[in-house]
């Protein structure tokens, strides 16, 4: 396979060792093992450690333990292990999902701006890809996707809460995209690595694409939500003839999940409503400082503020373009805000709500300085 270079992963690991302020960051902010550990009743945690440290590392059960494919079936509506595969994170999912189902000369339909495995890995494999674009002038809402989809659609991909700009779609949205999908044949890849993440005053996400019909799939993954991404442990659900099939395909990649990762992803699962607790008091901290920052700074940046998940872009009016001012935030101002143009998206930033929330605020008075210095050696205001 053919592949373009993935533009926010080179520009991200240029700074994300280096800088003080990542408030860039995709995911909530990383448990450590010790607080994964004290999920756990007191009574309980002295038989977990006891049960890791007597783990043999030996290869673990190759498509993911039947206990955390269980548990994870079981908040899917209507499936069962046998719908779930256990991947080396979200990005492996979507991978080995775009390899089986698409073949060269396949049409598809992927959002964007996005994370840009969606439309580059299948651009890859020689798909025929049409872009079905979120704007500001539409508020970020995924719309027209009809003029798109034709009778040899084969796949329709879709991410909700939504990478880079937070929107999200309703479930009137999703029955709509899925009933276009199913006339036309087509499969719909719903990737939900912001599953479970919903944001103070906004209306509650909706059921899983995968609830919709057979023609569905979604994905899934640890690192987001749970703030576990050191773990590398996503998902797929999908009907069970595709799991199979993925799985086979996996047996040349990664083989099998490590097998302490499993188990502490099946741990951190079992105790969902204590991270999810955990992760809202975050997000609604870093969103107020968000917001308040904005009015403060309401001459140069704004956005559209986000309706699910822990992103959204920064729209900014200084006359300068987003990588060169992202690399200027990294090297003087230590700040990582990933350039819009990783995104094919100029003149924005993207901005995340899951940091420590010191780093969150600190991060965003170091970017109002940086701001605040190119005004004042003479960059101006574009209109």
């Amino acid at each position: 396979m053919k592949i373009e270079t993935f533009a926010l992963e080179r520009w991200m690991t240029t700074w994300e060792l280096d800088v003080e302020f990542d408030i860039t960051e995709s995911g909530i902010y990383p448990m450590s093992l010790r607080e994964l550990i004290e999920l756990a009743p007191e009574d309980e945690r002295q038989k977990l450690q006891g049960g890791l440290l007597d783990t043999r590392l030996g290869y673990s059960e190759a498509r993911g333990t039947a206990e955390l494919r269980g548990e994870l079936a079981v908040t899917y509506a209507g499936a069962t292990a046998e719908n779930v595969l256990i991947t080396t994170g979200a990005i492996e999912a979507n991978f080995l999902l775009f390899n089986v189902l698409l073949d060269p000369g396949d049409h598809v339909v992927a959002v964007h701006p996005a994370y840009q495995q969606l439309y580059s890995v299948p651009r890859g494999i020689g798909c025929e890809v049409d872009l079905w674009k979120l704007t500001p002038e539409n508020g970020f809402r995924l719309d027209d996707l009809e003029r798109l989809v034709r009778p040899e659609t084969r796949l329709i991909v879709v991410n909700t809460p939504h990478n880079p700009t937070g929107a999200a779609l309703t479930h009137e949205e999703l029955e709509r995209i899925y009933a276009l999908a199913e006339a036309n044949d087509a499969w719909v890849l719903f990737d939900e690595a912001y599953r479970w993440l919903e944001l103070p005053g906004e209306e509650p996400l909706p059921p899983p694409g995968w609830e919709l019909g057979e023609r569905a799939i979604s994905t899934g993954t640890f690192s987001k939500p749970f703030g576990l991404p050191g773990l590398r442990i996503g998902w797929l659900v999908a009907p069970e003839e595709i799991v199979q099939r993925c799985w086979h395909l996996r047996d040349y990649i990664t083989l099998s999940p490590g097998k302490l990762n499993d188990a502490l992803a099946l741990h951190a699962l079992r105790h969902r409503d204590q991270v999810m607790a955990r992760n809202r008091e975050i997000i609604a901290e870093n969103l107020r400082t968000a917001e308040r920052w904005l009015r403060d700074n309401s001459d140069v940046v704004s956005w559209t503020r986000p309706r699910g998940g822990l992103l959204a872009l920064l729209a900014y009016r200084l006359d300068i373009s987003s990588q060169e001012l992202a690399d200027r935030l990294a090297a003087e101002y230590s700040v990582m805000l990933a350039p819009g143009a990783a995104f094919d998206y100029e003149h924005h930033l993207r901005i995340g709500l899951g940091q420590r929330p010191d780093v969150f605020a600190g991060g965003l008075e170091r970017a109002a300085a940086c701001f605040a210095d190119l005004r004042a050696s003479g960059i101006g205001l574009r209109a």
